[in-house]
C-alpha cells in the first residue's frame, strides 16, 4: 500500500498541528501544536469546549474572591484560557505547545518578558517543564530583544508574524529557538498587489521560507524554521524538508487523502551553495530593511492588529459567559442587549461617539479609562447607571 503525502512528509519534516481543537490533534497525532489568539477564540466558542471556558472563569473567581469585578475576572480568565488549552493539548501530544504573549505588548520588551514569565510560571505550577513550552512572540525588534533575554533564561521562544529575511536574521542572531514565517499571508499580499495567481514553484511565501531556510543552514544557525499559515497543499509540498511545518486540520486531512511521491525540496546539504550573504543586523539596519520591505511592514502591522482584535473578541466572549454563569438570566440578557444596541459597528467596544447617554455615565462605566466600554465593564457598571439615573 502506497504512503500518503502526510506519511511521507513526516519522514523529512516535523509535522505540527495549527489548532486549538483537541479532537483534531488526536486525529492527526502531531509531535507539537501551535495556537494563536484567533485559534483560541474559535475553539472557545465550540460547544464541546464550553467546560474549558467555564472552568477557567470559575478558577478566576475562586482566586480573586467574591469582591472582584467582572473586569478583573475577565482579565485573569483571559490570561489563563490559553494556558488551559495548552495544558489540555500537552496531555495529547508528546512534544511542545506554543502559547502566545498578548499581541498588545508586541512593541514593549519589558512587558513581553514579564508576560512570558507569568505564562511559564503557570505551566510550571501545573507540573509542566519549560522545555515543553514555546513562548510565541511577534517578530518586532522589541519582541526579538525580549526573546533574546528569555532564551538566556532557558525559556524557549517561537517568533511569529515573520515575513522578511531581516526579521529572520535578527531572530537567529538573538539565539531564538524557532521562527514561524507566514507563507500564506505573504502570498495574500502579493496576490492583492499584482492581481495574479502563483504556481507553487513561484509562490512568494514558499520562496521566502526557502531563502530563510537556506540562509540559516548556510551559516550554521541552530534556530529552527517552521513554515506556517498555509493556503493550500501546494505550499506545503513546496516546503517538504523544512525543519517543521505547522498545518491546519483541513490541510492535514487533504494530505492524508493524497498519494504519489513527495520530493524533498529543502535540504541542509544543498543550502550551503545558495542564499544571500550574511547580514550584520542591528536596530538601525533592521528598521531600514523593514521600512524598505513594504510587504513585511504591512503584514506585521496587520497581523498584530488582527491578533489584538481576536484577543478583544475573546474577552467579550468571556464577559458574556461570566454574566451567564453568575448573574440573574434576565439581567445578563438585558446587559448584552444594551451593549449590542450601543456597539453600532460591532467591534466589541462602545466608544464615546457611540454612547448616547451622558458623559458622567460613560465615565462611570469606563473602569479602565481607555475611552471605550467593554461588555464586562457595562455589566459591572449597571449599578452605577442606576445610581446616576436616580440622582440626576
Amino acid at each position: 500500500m502506497s504512503q500518503t503525502l502526510l506519511d511521507q512528509l513526516r519522514t523529512m519534516t516535523v509535522v505540527v498541528a495549527d489548532t486549538g481543537d483537541f479532537q483534531a490533534i488526536r486525529r492527526y497525532t502531531p509531535r507539537d501544536a501551535t495556537t494563536n489568539p484567533s485559534l483560541i477564540a474559535a475553539a472557545a466558542q465550540m460547544p464541546e469546549y464550553q467546560d474549558v471556558v467555564d472552568d477557567t472563569l470559575r478558577q478566576a473567581r475562586q482566586h480573586l474572591g467574591p469582591a472582584a469585578s467582572h473586569t478583573e475576572l475577565v482579565s485573569m480568565a483571559f490570561d489563563r484560557l490559553a494556558i488551559t488549552f495548552g495544558l489540555r493539548i500537552l496531555e495529547i501530544i508528546p512534544g511542545r505547545v506554543s502559547t502566545e504573549v498578548d499581541a498588545r505588548l508586541s512593541w514593549n520588551t519589558a512587558a513581553t518578558v514579564q508576560k512570558a514569565h507569568e505564562i511559564i510560571a503557570q505551566y510550571e505550577a501545573a507540573g509542566i517543564q519549560r522545555s515543553r513550552i514555546l513562548i510565541k512572540i511577534a517578530s518586532t525588534w522589541e519582541g526579538i530583544r525580549a526573546a533574546e533575554r528569555l532564551e538566556a533564561e532557558g525559556i524557549h521562544c517561537n517568533l511569529t508574524l515573520l515575513f522578511g529575511l531581516h526579521q529572520a536574521a535578527a531572530c537567529a542572531e538573538a539565539g531564538v529557538t524557532l521562527i514561524s514565517p507566514f507563507v500564506g499571508r505573504i502570498l495574500d499580499w502579493h496576490k492583492k498587489e499584482t492581481g495574479k495567481d502563483y504556481a507553487p514553484a513561484e509562490d512568494p511565501g514558499v520562496l521566502s521560507v526557502t531563502q530563510i531556510y537556506n540562509y540559516y543552514k548556510k551559516f550554521g544557525y541552530t534556530t529552527e524554521v517552521m513554515g506556517a499559515s498555509f493556503r493550500n497543499t501546494g505550499e506545503i509540498i513546496g516546503l517538504a524538508g523544512c525543519d517543521l511545518l505547522t498545518i491546519s486540520p483541513s490541510l492535514l486531512k487533504e494530505l492524508t487523502e493524497m498519494e504519489g511521491v513527495l520530493e524533498r525540496k529543502l535540504d541542509p546539504a544543498q543550502a550551503s551553495h545558495s542564499g544571500p550573504e550574511r547580514i550584520e543586523i542591528d536596530k538601525t539596519r533592521f528598521d531600514a530593511m523593514h521600512a524598505a520591505d513594504r510587504m513585511a511592514s504591512d503584514k506585521l502591522a496587520e497581523g498584530i492588529q488582527g491578533f489584538t482584535k481576536a484577543l478583544e473578541n475573546t474577552e467579550t466572549l468571556l464577559a458574556r459567559r461570566l454574566s451567564q454563569l453568575e448573574s440573574d438570566p434576565a439581567l445578563a440578557r438585558s446587559s448584552h442587549e444594551l451593549f449590542q444596541a450601543f456597539d453600532s459597528n460591532g467591534d466589541g467596544h462602545i466608544t464615546r461617539e457611540e454612547w448616547l447617554g451622558t458623559d458622567a455615565v460613560f465615565d462611570a462605566l469606563d473602569a479602565d479609562h481607555d475611552g471605550r466600554i467593554s461588555l464586562a465593564e457595562l455589566r459591572s457598571g449597571l449599578g452605577a447607571i442606576v445610581h446616576l439615573a436616580m440622582t440626576a
